[in-house]
C-alpha cells in the first residue's frame, strides 16, 4: 500500500503547547523498539529503501518502505510476525528479516535489482530506535460521513548505533498520516498545526538518520537538481506539466531545507536550496497560466526567502572562502564576523519562517492534486511551450539591447557585438508576445526595465535574472520540444545558456565582493587589497560574460 504522511520537526519553544494537544484523553502511548537492517555498505539505503523489525506495543511487525515521490508518499508493506519466534531469535541474537514475504507484493519492483537470497545473507542490524509514540486520531468534523481520518503521531526518543550504544541521536518529531478519506484534509490539518506550533517540514526518515549516525554524519549531502526525475511526456496537459515541474523543484528544495532547519550551516545545502527556489520561482513566473490552482501569494514569499538566503550565502562565502584564499596570496586579514552578525536573518530562520513552511505545504498539496479536474486539462502543454519560451527569449533580448545602448555612456556595461539578437527571430518573437499579452493573463512578476535608468549594474542584474529564467524553463521544456534530428541543437543551446549564466553570475558576484571590500576599507584599510583584487578581476569577467552572451544569441533557438 501507499503511505501518505507529512513529517515535521518540533521547535523546543512550542513543545509544551503541542504536547497539550497531543496528549489528550483519547490519545494512546506506545513504546516502539525497532531494529533497522541493511548491508554493511548500505545498499538498501542507497536505493531509498528502509527495512526494519519493530515492536509496536505487544506486536512485532516487519516493515519495508520504498519508492514514492520523496515528499509525502511512499510504498509501505507491513507483515505481523510470530511473537514467540521473534523472542526466541532475540534471545539467541539471531533476529533477521524474512525477505521472501515480498514476492508478488507492491514493493517487489523496488527490490528487483537485488538477488534476495544474496541480500538476505548480507543483511546486518545497523542501528536501533527506542521511541515513545503518542498517537491521536483526528476526524474531520465537517465531513458528514466521517470518512476523513488522520493519525497524529508524536515521537520522542533516540536512535542508537547497532555496535556502539554510546553513539545516539535524539528524536523529536511529529507526523500526520492519512488513514482514510480526502488528502485535502491531511494538508488542512497539517497547516493548522504548522501555523500554531511553528513546525518545520522534514523529509529525513528515521532510516536515513540511522544511516547518518553509523557513518558519523549529521546531515545527508546536499541535493542538486535532477531533471531525470521530471515525469512528463508529449501528451502531458498544461496543468499536469506545471505540477510535474513544481514537484521536480521540490525534490531539490525539501531535502536541503530539511537539513537547514535541523541545524546544517553547510554551504552546499544553502546554495542548492537557493538554486531550487530560483528554479521554482522561474517556473511559477513563466508557467503561471498553465494552472488555475497556482496561488499568486506563493511567489512573493518564495522571492523573499530566496533573497534572504542569498544575502547570507554571499557574505558567508566571502568570509569563509574568499577571504582565506586572498590571505594565501598575501592579503592582510579582514574580519567579516561583525558583518555576518548584522544580517537580519540567518538561513535557518528564513527557511523555518512560518509563511515559507506553509507555502511549501501548499506546493506539495498542489503537486498531489488531480490535474484532470482543471478547466485546461484537455489542453496539451506542447501547444503552449514554444510561445512561453519565445516570450522569455524576447525579454532577455530586450534587456541585452538596453545594456548595449548604454555602451557609450557606461564602460562597465555588457555589450553584444554584431548580432542584434538575430533581428528576424526577435521580431517574430515580439509579434508572438503581442498575441500572448492580448489573449493571456500571464504575469511574470519581473520588474520592468526602465530604459532611462543609467545604472548598468541594475540592468545587468535584470539581464542575469532573465537569462536564468530562460535557462531553467528551457530545461523543463526541452524533453517535450526537442526533436530527434535537433537534439544536438537543444544540447548546444542549453550548454551555452549554462555557460553564459555562470559567467554572468561570476561577474555580478565579483562586483558585489569588490563593493563590499571597498566599503569595508573605509573602516579597515586591510580591505583595500581585496577591493583591488576584484577590480582587476572584473575586466576579465566582463570580457568572458560578453563572449558567453554572444554565443547564446548566435545559437538558433531549439523550439
Amino acid at each position: 500500500m501507499q503511505e501518505i504522511e507529512l513529517k515535521f520537526l518540533v521547535p523546543e519553544s512550542r513543545l509544551k503547547g503541542l504536547l497539550r494537544q497531543a496528549q489528550v484523553k483519547s490519545s494512546e502511548v506506545t513504546q516502539l523498539a525497532a531494529h533497522y537492517y541493511d548491508t554493511p555498505d548500505q545498499q538498501l539505503a542507497q536505493a531509498g529503501i528502509g527495512l526494519r523489525i519493530r515492536k509496536e506495543g505487544d506486536v512485532w511487525v516487519q516493515t519495508i518502505k520504498a519508492g514514492g515521490d520523496g515528499i509525502a508518499a511512499r510504498l509501505e508493506h507491513n507483515a505481523p510476525l510470530d511473537n514467540e519466534q521473534v523472542q526466541a531469535m532475540l534471545d539467541s541474537n539471531t533476529l533477521m528479516p524474512d525477505l521472501s514475504i515480498y514476492k508478488n507484493t507492491s514493493v517487489a519492483p523496488a527490490l528487483a535489482e537485488f538477488k534476495l537470497k544474496k541480500l538476505a545473507k548480507n543483511l546486518t542490524r545497523l542501528y536501533v530506535t527506542d521511541v515513545e509514540r503518542t498517537t491521536r486520531l483526528l476526524v474531520d468534523e465537517s465531513d458528514d460521513e466521517a470518512n476523513n481520518h488522520i493519525e497524529m503521531a508524536y515521537d520522542y526518543g533516540e536512535i542508537i548505533h547497532g555496535n556502539d550504544d554510546s553513539q545516539r541521536d535524539a528524536i523529536q518529531e511529529i507526523e500526520f498520516e492519512l488513514i482514510s478519506g480526502d488528502i485535502d484534509f491531511l494538508f488542512a490539518t497539517a497547516k493548522t498545526w504548522c501555523k500554531r506550533y511553528k513546525l518545520c517540514l522534514s523529509t529525513v526518515t528515521k532510516a536515513e538518520r540511522g544511516s547518518l549516525l553509523i557513518t558519523g554524519q549529521h546531515h545527508s549531502p546536499a541535493v542538486s537538481a535532477d531533471l531525470d526525475q521530471l515525469t512528463i511526456n508529449k501528451d502531458s496537459s498544461m496543468p499536469a506539466f506545471i505540477r510535474a515541474v513544481v514537484h521536480n523543484c521540490l525534490l531539490q528544495i525539501l531535502p536541503n531545507s530539511s537539513a537547514i532547519v535541523a541545524g546544517s550551516e553547510d554551504d552546499d545545502h544553502i546554495l542548492q536550496l537557493y538554486i531550487g527556489i530560483v528554479r521554482l520561482q522561474a517556473a511559477l513566473q513563466a508557467f503561471a497560466s498553465y494552472s488555475d490552482e497556482i496561488n499568486p501569494d506563493w511567489l512573493p514569499i518564495i522571492k523573499q526567502t530566496a533573497a534572504l538566503i542569498n544575502d547570507y550565502q554571499k557574505l558567508a562565502y566571502l568570509a569563509f572562502h574568499i577571504e582565506p584564499n586572498l590571505q594565501q596570496h598575501g592579503a592582510p586579514i579582514v574580519d567579516w564576523a561583525a558583518d555576518i552578525d548584522t544580517l537580519k536573518i540567518a538561513p535557518k530562520d528564513a527557511v523555518g519562517a512560518n509563511d515559507f513552511q506553509l507555502t511549501l505545504l501548499e506546493l506539495i498539496a498542489f503537486t498531489m492534486s488531480d490535474p484532470s479536474l482543471e478547466p485546461q486539462a484537455d489542453k496539451p502543454v506542447i501547444d503552449k511551450l514554444a510561445k512561453t519560451l519565445s516570450k522569455q527569449y524576447a525579454k532577455f533580448g530586450k534587456v541585452a539591447q538596453i545594456l548595449q545602448s548604454k555602451k557609450a555612456t557606461d564602460s562597465d556595461s555588457i555589450t553584444i557585438e554584431n548580432n542584434d539578437l538575430k533581428n528576424d527571430e526577435l521580431q517574430s518573437v515580439d509579434s508572438e508576445i503581442t498575441d500572448l499579452e492580448s489573449s493571456d493573463s500571464e504575469s511574470d512578476d519581473i520588474e520592468k526595465i526602465d530604459t532611462d535608468d543609467k545604472d548598468a549594474e541594475q540592468a545587468m542584474s535584470k539581464l542575469h535574472q532573465q537569462l536564468t529564467t530562460l535557462l531553467y524553463i528551457s530545461e523543463f521544456a526541452a524533453p517535450l520540444l526537442e526533436k530527434k534530428k535537433s537534439k544536438k541543437k537543444t544540447k548546444r543551446w542549453l550548454k551555452r545558456l549554462v555557460k553564459a549564466q555562470t559567467a554572468l553570475n561570476h561577474y555580478r558576484n565579483h562586483i558585489m565582493y569588490q563593493q563590499r571590500y571597498q566599503l569595508k576599507s573605509e573602516t579597515d584599510s586591510n580591505a583595500l587589497y581585496g577591493a583591488g583584487w576584484f577590480t582587476a578581476m572584473l575586466t576579465r569577467d566582463h570580457k568572458r560574460s560578453e563572449k558567453r552572451l554572444a554565443k547564446v544569441i548566435d545559437s538558433s533557438i531549439f523550439w
